[in-house]
């Protein structure tokens, strides 16, 4: 994916009310830190924030200018507020395109699984995105899961994941991603019937001991 330039101002106060204050003008506190750098106390705009993230959220590589210098960074932390779930503050961590990064990688459904829905069975997704190791070049947009070959009772598991060269998971290779489960509604009723049959003969044995006391 292509970088997307990020201009922040440095030299903000610090504090809930020089905050309030930025964001009520539009803009996001946050701080820049990595590689032994000392943290920046910046702010950005959040207009500009949204739109560069809007495409691959925390995963979009950024090239972040801070008076004229450039680093190339992760939003690593967002802080939101409570109600109306804007961004609130931002951390961003320095990176080299060389080196390796740790990001959540959405995990995408493919295919039709058809054996499963003519079974009356539903697709269990278990897991939704993917912890992975990876250099900035090679970070995935998605990591697809195919589903079109399931029968109920199967199970995709991480190992079974097709990742791309340079990718690895960082996660137990027996986690499962996917499971073709049975219908719950269908056990449902199955259990209903099962009880209601059992109620049934136990109303039956009470009628033929009734029965044999009035003989």
């Amino acid at each position: 994916m292509a970088d997307v330039t990020l201009v922040a101002e440095i030299g903000r106060k610090t504090g809930s009310g020089e905050s309030r204050r930025l964001r009520h003008a539009g803009r996001i506190p946050a701080v820049v830190y990595g590689h032994g750098m000392e943290p920046l106390v910046v702010s950005i705009e959040a207009r500009e924030f949204r739109h560069a993230m809007s495409g691959h959220g925390l995963n979009q590589v950024l090239s972040l200018e801070v008076e004229g210098t450039k680093h190339i960074v992760l939003a690593r932390q967002l802080q939101r507020h409570p109600v109306r779930r804007t961004v609130s503050h931002v951390d961003f961590q320095v990176v080299r395109r060389d080196e390796v990064v740790q990001v959540n990688v959405p995990l995408v459904l493919d295919g039709d699984a058809s054996k499963v829905t003519r079974a009356g069975g539903v697709i269990e997704h278990v897991l939704t995105s993917l912890s992975v190791h990876t250099q900035l070049g090679s970070i995935p947009e998605e990591i697809a899961v195919d589903v079109s070959g399931l029968s109920i009772g199967d199970v995709v598991r991480v190992r079974d994941l097709k990742l791309p060269a340079g990718v690895s998971a960082d996660v137990d290779a027996d986690e499962a991603v996917v499971i073709a489960a049975g219908s719950t509604v269908a056990a449902d009723v199955a259990e209903d019937e099962a009880a209601a049959e059992g109620a049934g003969t136990e109303v039956e044995a009470t009628t033929e001991g009734a029965s044999g006391e009035a003989e």
